[in-house]
């Protein structure tokens, strides 16, 4: 009788083990501006960016403003977009319009992540956004992690996106 119980404990554990998160989101703030991060600031989600919005993540997005660092022409961002069923955490940084850096904070899925090691985050590097708001450069996915890769191509787009509403003068 306790072997069937301690066998569905393992199995309910095994699903909170794939939540884990890599780095805090002041951790990679303080990375990206070498521990002098500037004062956070806000984009909101007006009618001129939310229909663009909509159209990269192919939903509505579940937020009316997000939090953004900048210095210069220096951006990061920290978004989330769900993989499968759960949220994706992931921090990007821009400069002059191009990703200098993409980091996946936390993971939560039970699939897909492979996506936070760098030989698949490095190719998102110097990308940035084309007239129709796609990638400039194509990205390989991964066997098995579809939908993950999917979820960070979406919220790169996104912050490249948002960079250039910032960025305007």
């Amino acid at each position: 009788m306790l072997k069937p119980i301690l066998l569905a404990l393992l199995f309910s554990l095994a699903t909170i083990v794939h939540a884990e998160q890599y780095q805090s989101a002041q951790d990679f703030i303080e990375q990206t501006f070498e521990g002098a991060a500037p004062k956070p600031k806000s984009l909101w989600m007006d009618k001129t960016i939310k229909p663009s919005a909509k159209a990269i993540l192919g939903h509505n997005p579940g937020f009316l403003r997000t939090r953004y660092w900048q210095q210069d022409s220096k951006s990061a961002w920290i978004l989330e977009e769900i993989g499968k069923t759960k949220p994706i955490t992931i921090g990007i940084v821009i400069d002059n319009g191009k990703i200098v850096r993409v980091k996946v904070l936390a993971f939560r899925e039970s699939r897909g992540w492979e996506i936070k090691h760098s030989f698949f985050t490095d190719q998102f590097n110097q990308t940035s956004l084309n007239t129709d708001l796609n990638l400039d450069q194509s990205i390989d996915g991964i066997a098995g992690a579809t939908l993950s890769v999917r979820a960070l191509t979406r919220i790169a787009r996104l912050a490249l996106y948002f960079d250039r509403q910032i960025q305007k003068p």
